[in-house]
């Protein structure tokens, strides 16, 4: 069962990596357009 454990904890990592690097991009997506339909800049 150890196995098990050690081989889920090292998986998951890249999971919850991919996970939060899609709403980051996501959220930048979303504001990117909302500054382009209101004409302003992002930065």
């Amino acid at each position: 069962m150890t196995t098990f454990w050690l081989a889920f904890y090292i998986l998951i990592w890249p999971t919850l990596s991919a996970a939060v690097l899609f709403v980051i991009v996501r959220g930048f997506f979303r504001d990117l357009g909302e500054a382009r339909r209101t004409g302003h800049d992002i930065v």
